[in-house]
């Protein structure tokens, strides 16, 4: 974390990004604590998401263009458990992004109702899966650039279309199941639940899928790695 969270590109999009997007919501909403509770769920979930998939695209290119990874996978440990040490310092970056909109939201809001023992679990399934997801695009791109692009491709359809700041009821028909094929979709619902008393699905069925979907993303990453470096 300390090599790679202030190289540009995760300054930019990691922090800088979520950041405009939080004071433009906290602008819009005003003094309305009900609107604010409505969009603090998803702000939370953006910050997450593009403050791990940053911190993971740069860190990943780096050390590729470095050969530095190449070193690590001759290392005499379990891949799988390489991986987990490799992300895990996107998913505490992701989960410290967290706390902008949180602190943000105790500041303007009345956040006394909100159930953090759901939220924070949910906080860290989110950071898990878009680092996992971060993981997979990362693998197949040189450069960070590259990886951005392939990260933004995925970012920005979750932003309209997981519920962040409307609902997946309120879109149209033949777009909701591409909704529910979207693991934040999943850790948005919980947010909500947890914190402006909505809810799509049972808090149990949410945190079941976005398991599921940790587990399946961190087995293909594994499986690519193989491929692609290892062969």
């Amino acid at each position: 974390m300390q090599a790679y969270y202030l190289k540009p590109p995760n300054v930019s999009w990691g922090l800088l990004f979520p950041l405009a997007w939080t004071g433009m919501f906290l602008i819009r909403s005003g003094q309305d604590s009900h609107s604010l509770l409505s969009v603090l769920p998803g702000m939370i979930a953006l910050s997450v998401l593009f403050g791990t998939s940053s911190m993971l695209a740069v860190a990943v290119t780096f050390e590729k263009k470095a050969k530095a990874f190449e070193r690590l996978l001759l290392s005499p440990i379990p891949l799988y458990l390489l991986m987990l040490a490799k992300t895990s310092g996107a998913v505490l970056f992701g989960m410290f992004n967290a706390l902008v909109p949180v602190l943000l939201g105790f500041w303007f809001a009345d956040l006394s109702g909100a159930d953090w023992g759901m939220a924070v679990p949910a906080v860290l399934l989110i950071a898990v899966v878009s680092t996992f997801l971060s993981l997979l695009l990362a693998i197949l791109a040189t450069e960070v650039f590259e990886v951005q692009t392939l990260s933004n491709f995925v970012r920005f359809p979750m932003i309209f279309l997981c519920g962040l700041f409307f609902p997946v009821s309120a879109l149209p028909l033949f777009l909701q199941p591409i909704s529910f094929l979207l693991p934040l979709t999943y850790g948005v619902d919980i947010l909500h639940h947890a914190i402006g008393g909505e809810q799509l699905l049972p808090p149990a069925v949410d945190f079941s899928v976005l398991a599921g979907f940790c587990l399946l993303l961190f087995m293909l990453s594994l499986r690519s790695i193989n491929k692609h470096w290892i062969g």
